[in-house]
């Protein structure tokens, strides 16, 4: 009875926190929801007309949209594909027992506490920069034509930074997956005759997959709303060669002050965004099953 009581008396002391959550989620969304059927335009004022989906007609027609949403692929996929592959090299480098192993580690890690803005501008004018960037200068030394990373390669240039901020994270979680590896199965392994090589293919990754899907899961919810990064470095440009979906709505709503049409966008980002957490859940859950 009194375990009874508590419950009911820990469910209403948590009542209000509950209701304030679901106002901050549910009252933009159900805005935005309400704006994507309207024709709101900043500079248009009283025209407020309700035109049912043709904002979702014109947004999803939009060659833009076809280019950031590829655009968007590209960025999540590189900054995964980056990511894990070097997560796991330098998980198991972390691993190994050097001198200074704890100060190397928070070196690594370093990068994941900097904030988005000051790392694509840190890049952007003391790495990426054609003329006084640090990479300009080592292609001149080499006898190179420098790059001019943001007008020549700018998606890949995103990849890159982005990638530098997730990489530790990805170090992380998978290094603590690496020590909690049995060692008496590398021990057995080596016994055997098994080479380093073996053993990383047969014991080490199957024993990082669980790892892996979880450093998926967590980084492509959030590389599907990167944004500062663009902001800061290339605008989207040139033209849409750099936009993703976060920015071609950012672009809609506050730079062309479509606002309708910018809403229409944030629910179909919204859209995608579930589609993909609800694929990588299900993906988590076979894994964990497994």
């Amino acid at each position: 009875m009194a375990t009874t009581q508590s419950r009911s008396l820990a469910k209403i002391m948590l009542l209000p926190s509950i209701i304030l959550l679901l106002c901050w989620m549910l009252v933009p969304l159900c805005m935005t929801l309400y704006y994507s059927f309207i024709d709101y335009n900043l500079l248009i004022p009283g025209g407020n007309e309700f035109i049912g989906f043709l904002n979702y007609e014109f947004f999803l027609t939009d060659p833009a949209f076809t280019e950031s949403f590829f655009n968007t692929l590209l960025l999540v996929t590189g900054v995964l594909f980056i990511t894990i592959a070097g997560g796991i090299g330098l998980a198991i480098l972390l691993d190994q027992a050097i001198w200074g192993r704890n100060y190397v580690r928070i070196m690594v890690l370093a990068p994941f506490f900097v904030m988005p803005t000051v790392s694509a501008l840190v890049w952007k004018n003391m790495f990426m920069n054609p003329v006084n960037g640090l990479f300009a200068h080592l292609a001149i030394w080499l006898g190179f034509e420098p790059i001019d990373f943001f007008a020549q390669i700018p998606l890949l240039s995103i990849i890159i930074i982005v990638s530098w901020q997730w990489l530790p994270f990805a170090a992380l979680i998978l290094l603590t997956a690496i020590q909690s590896l049995d060692r008496e199965q590398l021990e057995a392994a080596d016994l055997d005759g098994a080479g380093p090589f073996s053993k990383f293919i047969y014991i080490v990754l199957p024993h990082l997959s669980r790892a892996v899907t979880a450093v998926i899961l967590i980084e492509t919810i959030f590389l599907l709303s990167i944004f500062a990064e663009i902001l800061v470095t290339t605008g989207g440009g040139p033209g849409y060669a750099s936009t993703n979906i976060t920015y071609l709505i950012y672009t809609q709503s506050l730079l062309q002050y479509d606002v309708g049409g910018g809403s229409a966008g944030g629910i179909v980002a919204v859209i995608i965004a579930n589609i993909v957490a609800i694929f990588l859940m299900r993906l988590i859950g076979k894994n964990l099953e497994g």
